[in-house]
Parts: structure tokens; C-alpha cells; sequence
């Protein structure tokens, strides 16, 4: 499948989240929420996917990161609940799809009164052509 197409079935299955549970709760009900919807649209879906960290071409001992969502092994979607985005929330995104090496990454904030205006994209420049696809 498609990026493009993927990302606007996850962004529907976000808003269909939206529109059942509302703003104010907390990021992890989201979280299980759109992982549950994503599963009943048959789109694979991976939970708090571990992301090591790597220096000098060497993995860093200890856990690292760990990523929302991972859709199909294409997307990285990070999930927030917050009142208003902020810049590092985009550059945590950034570096998390640099650090997992994947082109595409969805910033969802699910504290708004509509979920479009929480919604970003996020490309990997490293992976730009692929993104765009």
C-alpha cells in the first residue's frame, strides 16, 4: 500500500477516535484506541516499538526510545495529548524517524476540539522520495 494512502486511513481511523472518545484524556487510551481501530481496518499495527540508539555506528547500551506506533513498518505515528504542540514535539518525531529509519511520520494531538488542526506530517529528508510516495 501506498504511504500516502496509508497515512490517510490512519488519519481517518484518528478522527473516527476523535469523534468517539473527545479531547481531554490521557495519551495511552488514544494510543489502545487507534491501535484497536487500526487493527479492525486490517492495517497492521505495532505498539511502544522499542528504538535503540546508535553512536559512531555502535548501538548504545540500554533501551533508547520507543515509538507509538509503527504502521505497517512504513509510518511512525507519536501521539500526544497535550494543549499545544511545541517545536520539540516535531523534533522528537524527526529524530525518531532518523533513529528507526523510516520516511514517514504522523504527529497526532488528540487535545484539540478538532483533530485536523492536530494533525502534522513529518518527512525524513533522508528518505524523501520515499516519503512523497
Amino acid at each position: 500500500m501506498k504511504r500516502n494512502t496509508l497515512s490517510g486511513i490512519i488519519i481517518e481511523a484518528a478522527i473516527f477516535v476523535h469523534r468517539e472518545l473527545g479531547p481531554g484524556l490521557l495519551e495511552s487510551v488514544y494510543q489502545s484506541c487507534l491501535s484497536k481501530e487500526l487493527e479492525l481496518r486490517g492495517i497492521e499495527c505495532r505498539a511502544e516499538v522499542p528504538v535503540p540508539v546508535r553512536y559512531r555506528g555502535e548501538k548504545i547500551p540500554g533501551e533508547g526510545f520507543r515509538l507509538d506506533l509503527l504502521i505497517e513498518n512504513q509510518i511512525v505515528v507519536e501521539l500526544k495529548a497535550v494543549e499545544k504542540v511545541q517545536p520539540i514535539h516535531l523534533k522528537q518525531l524527526l529524530t525518531y524517524l532518523k533513529l528507526a529509519d523510516k520516511p514517514l511520520g504522523l504527529l497526532i494531538n488528540f487535545n484539540e476540539f478538532l483533530l485536523k488542526n492536530g494533525i502534522t506530517r513529518v518527512a525524513n529528508s533522508a528518505h524523501f522520495e520515499e516519503a512523497t510516495q
